[in-house]
């Protein structure tokens, strides 16, 4: 069975999210649930850590993609951190999810 490890930490108007492990189909209902738990209409700031994922598949891209959405509503910046050369970092270049947040290395 796949595993991924979400750690959530709470900064005032910001929140820090660390994903470690693998995501895909059958775990991604859990993370997005632990992700979308952390989220509040209070927060400024979401900045998402995939730097030590292992793994992601189009399970995981949906829940990064509902997420930008979710925060585009709140008006909530939403910074997205995989480090050039990391497993996932090419996976999310070739999705465009660029383009709803704010990808760094």
């Amino acid at each position: 069975m796949t595993t991924a490890d979400v750690e959530v930490r709470a900064d005032g108007a910001r929140v820090d999210i660390v994903i470690t492990g693998e995501i895909d189909l059958s775990n991604s209902e859990r993370v997005r649930e632990e992700i979308f738990g952390s989220i509040d209409n209070r927060l400024t700031e979401v900045r998402l850590d995939l730097g030590e994922l292992k793994y992601l598949d189009s399970a995981g891209l949906r829940i990064l993609f509902a997420l930008a959405e979710r925060l585009r509503l709140l008006q909530t910046s939403c910074t997205i951190v995989s480090p050039v050369g990391s497993p996932t970092r090419r996976v999310l270049e070739m999705s465009g999810v660029g383009a709803v947040a704010d990808l760094q290395p």
